[in-house]
Order: C-alpha cells, then sequence, then structure tokens
C-alpha cells in the first residue's frame, strides 16, 4: 500500500481536477482509479497527521509539533499485521517516526523548512532563509539541524530517493509494505529550479488569478470532478481583481505562481520515480495507491526572503503563494487553509486499487482522514481493539462502487475555525462571527448562508459539535 500527501496544495491544482499544471504522474493513476469529489481533511499540518496516523479526532490524541499520540498509529497497526512499514517525508509531530511504528524514515520531523538547505549556510553560501532551524530524523537518529550531502539537495527530491531506496531494499521480502510519502511541496517557501520555474513563467502574467479561476472551474465541469450544480463561488471580497494589479507589480505575481506550479510539477515526476519503481519491481499491480492533500492552499502573503529580490531558486529566497494565487488554488470553494469553510478542507483524492476500483470513475461518497486507518486494518485483516470504536469507516466499498453510508457528523476544530457536516448540512463560523449554515447538496460552494431562515437546524447542528468538542480525549497527550 502507498499513501502519498501533498502539503498546502489547493483542489483545483492537478491536472485531473482542473489544473493547468502538468501532472501526468497523477494524471494516471486518476485515469486508472477513482477521484472523489468530497474528500476531507483538517484543514492544519499537525491536525490533519493526527486524524491521518491514528484514525481519531484530533482533540482526542493530540496535535502539535511536540505531541505523543495517544492511541497506535497506523504504522504500528500494519507492523502489527505483519507489514513492512517505510515513511518518508513531514511528520510534524514529538516523537518520530521510528517510534511510533515505521521501520525506516527519513525526513522532516518538524513542519516546513528551506528546500535547497535546511540547515545553517554551507562553505561559500549565504545563510538559508527560513523561519527556524528545524528537525530531521533519519530511522532513529534526531538531527537538528540536518546537513544535506550534497549541494543539489531539494527535498523533494530527496525524499524520494529514499522512497525508491526502501521500496528495492525490501523488493525479495513476503511480507507486504506499507509506505507513506509525506511531501513538503507545494508548502512555502516557494522554491524550485531555475529551469522548472522557466517552464511555467509568463503563463499566470497573461491571464491573472480571475480567468484562471474561470479556466480551472470550466475544466472542472468537464472532468466530471464537481458536483453536476456546482457553481463557482465570487473572488475573495477583500482580494483585488487581477485588473486592479499595477502592471511593474504583475511580473512578480507570475513568479510566484510559476514557482508554485513547477513545486507541483517536480513533485508529480517524483510520484512517478515511485510508481515506476514500483513496476520495475513487479508490484504495482499488487499495490493499493492513494493520493491527497493535507489542506486546501494557504492564505499567507508574506515575503520572508532575507536577500531582496532572491529568486526561488537561490537558498536565501522564502515567498509564498500569496492568497490572491490561493484563492484560484481552492477553485471552486471559499477560503483556505486554516479555515474550516470547502476551500481549507476539502481535498482532491485519487485512489488507484487493482481489482477493485473501476478505471476512470468518480465518486459523490464523502471520504475523511479518519477513513484510512480503518481501510488498512480491513485490508490486513485486522480486528479492532476491545471496546475500541473508530468515528471513521473503511473506505473499501466505496472504492468499489458500492452503496455505502458513512458515520455521521464530521466535525472541524482549529484556533478560532470550527465546524461540523451532517449529511448535506454544514455548520461553520470563523472567530466571534455567528454560525453559517449551508445545504452542501443545493449549495456545495458555501454561496447561500441559510442560517436565519433555518435556525433550528443551527441550534441542532451547533449543539452536536459543542458536545463533541467537550468529549475527552483518549488520555493525556503532550
Amino acid at each position: 500500500m502507498l499513501l502519498i500527501m501533498a502539503d498546502d496544495m489547493g483542489f483545483s491544482d492537478i491536472g485531473c481536477y482542473g489544473g493547468e499544471i502538468t501532472t501526468p504522474n497523477l494524471d494516471a493513476l486518476a485515469a486508472e482509479g477513482m477521484r472523489f469529489r468530497d474528500f476531507y481533511n483538517n484543514a492544519k499540518c499537525e491536525h490533519t497527521r493526527a486524524s491521518l496516523l491514528t484514525g481519531r479526532w484530533w482533540h482526542h490524541v493530540g496535535a502539535s509539533p511536540t505531541v505523543h499520540y495517544a492511541a497506535p498509529t497506523f504504522g504500528e497497526r500494519m507492523r502489527e499485521a505483519g507489514y513492512r512499514t517505510l515513511m518518508v517525508g513531514k511528520w510534524h509531530a514529538g516523537q518520530t517516526p521510528f517510534q511510533r511504528g515505521f521501520d525506516r524514515h527519513f525526513g522532516l520531523v518538524d513542519g516546513c523548512c528551506n528546500f535547497w538547505n535546511p540547515r545553517h549556510a554551507r562553505e561559500g553560501e549565504p545563510e538559508p532563509a527560513k523561519k527556524k532551524v528545524r528537525r530531521w530524523a533519519i530511522d532513529g537518529q534526531v538531527f537538528s539541524p540536518y546537513q544535506p550531502p550534497s549541494e543539489e539537495f531539494y527535498t523533494t527530491d530527496a525524499f524520494t530517493d529514499y522512497a525508491v531506496d526502501y521500496l528495492n531494499e525490501y523488493r525479495n521480502e513476503e511480507k507486504p509494505f506499507l509506505l507513506y510519502v509525506g511531501y513538503t511541496a507545494p508548502h512555502y517557501p516557494m522554491h524550485a529550479s531555475e529551469e522548472d520555474v522557466a517552464k511555467y513563467r509568463g503563463r499566470y502574467a497573461k491571464i491573472g488569478w480571475d480567468e484562471l479561476r474561470r479556466r480551472r472551474f470550466a475544466r472542472q465541469q468537464e472532468l466530471g470532478v464537481l458536483p453536476p450544480n456546482c457553481t463557482l463561488s465570487p473572488r475573495d471580497p477583500v482580494l483585488p481583481t487581477w485588473d486592479e494589479i499595477p502592471a511593474q507589480d504583475r511580473d512578480l505575481w507570475d513568479l510566484r505562481m510559476a514557482t508554485y506550479a513547477a513545486m507541483i510539477d517536480r513533485m508529480d515526476r517524483n510520484i512517478g520515480r515511485i510508481i515506476q519503481t514500483l513496476r520495475d519491481n513487479g508490484e504495482l499491480e499488487n499495490t493499493a495507491i492513494f493520493f491527497l492533500s493535507d489542506y486546501g492552499a494557504r492564505e499567507d502573503p508574506a515575503d520572508r526572503s532575507t536577500v531582496k529580490g532572491a529568486m526561488p531558486w537561490e537558498v536565501t529566497s522564502y515567498m509564498t503563494q500569496g492568497r490572491v494565487w490561493a484563492n484560484a488554488s481552492n477553485t471552486p470553494y471559499r477560503k483556505y487553509k486554516m479555515t474550516n469553510f470547502e476551500g481549507g478542507t476539502r481535498t482532491p483524492m485519487i485512489a488507484t486499487w487493482p481489482g477493485m476500483t473501476k478505471p476512470g470513475s468518480i465518486t459523490d461518497q464523502v471520504g475523511h482522514l479518519i477513513d484510512f486507518l480503518p481501510t488498512m486494518l480491513q485490508a490486513a485483516e485486522l480486528e479492532l481493539e476491545v471496546d475500541d470504536v473508530l468515528p471513521g469507516r473503511a473506505l473499501q466499498d466505496a472504492l468499489s462502487g458500492a452503496s455505502d453510508e458513512r458515520p455521521w457528523p464530521l466535525f472541524w476544530k482549529f484556533s478560532r475555525a470550527e465546524a461540523i457536516r451532517d449529511r448535506q448540512w454544514k455548520l461553520v463560523r470563523y472567530g466571534k462571527s455567528k454560525w453559517e449554515l449551508y445545504d452542501l447538496a443545493a449549495d456545495p460552494t458555501e454561496c447561500d448562508n441559510l442560517a436565519e431562515i433555518q435556525p433550528e437546524q443551527v441550534r441542532l447542528l451547533s449543539q452536536q459539535w459543542n458536545r463533541w468538542w467537550a468529549q475527552q480525549p483518549l488520555n493525556s497527550a503532550k
């Protein structure tokens, strides 16, 4: 089994979900398998990973850069079932993957980092731009900081190098494998090679973010990855139109989006390397593959570069995508990462399971991160612990096209963002604002707030949310 997760990537960014970015390997997975119209994450790094790894609501197990999860991870459960458990990439918790069930791990134990050099300056180089020095780990050894072995280092490539090496190292084993790949692309900083950026340079300045949203939405309608009655949400009202951007500023905005696209393009090529390794090893036809993003694109507009005018292929650069382009990445939905509106929580999800998924299929069945652990347990023929009830459901029935009803409701909470979905009804609020109510069956992009005309539905859903949030964790989590 292969589980791949992108970081900070919007619903519409890859080709098979309407994007213009070149992603032939992900598009091929979609052509061979199933795409979900309606799959959810937790809209924040640590919180998504807590639910993904444990199959629990995050506040029951803990979610922070220092947390010790208060429930078994899928690494622990699948190793118990006799799987070779492997991981590369981003972890974002206190203990390391090696301590929590993974036989092998290479990658970032923390949140985000400089793609070119996550450490201090190498000889002859300027100090890399960063928010702080991040923790890395190789199996049981922790590095703070981690020194890349080569000046050619780039995190997306390095994660893939280790993934390929692991697959080759254990290819002759009889035991099945689970490989979890947590890419940091396209999370900021916007870092990509000069060659990769050049491929997209100038494309976005020609059309701007308004036209990009319209084109992606039209393509999504053609592909069928949206509900038939879906409408394009209005541009975020706090954002300028592209026509309002001064001509002298458009080149820099083009550079940001070209770099973001280049990062996704490079990630797709690396995914292709992993798939080719499985093919070469004779394992592709016996491997279930999943791809998703940990949340939608982020609105952060900052440029934390330490040298003014530094380019994305230089270690002193540290740009972000920016809210204007993030609004386009999350097409057709509203809002961003760290909000619990659909733009923050809805992810593209591709599943390819030989003998189970129908090629080119698309499903309306609703999925969530909490469903991965039950899916793995069912695949491994593992039973739940005594008196243990997981909030998710195994995805096998959905993947095979069988009629299926998931456990409801679904819940979200991060900082000031709160939400609950019970079938078609979604209740959401941010900060001190009032609850907003949406009927997602009629209004998938949350444009028509029904709270004032449906007060009883607001009352019932808010009570459910309050009861859920008041539930005690499994045990204390650091």
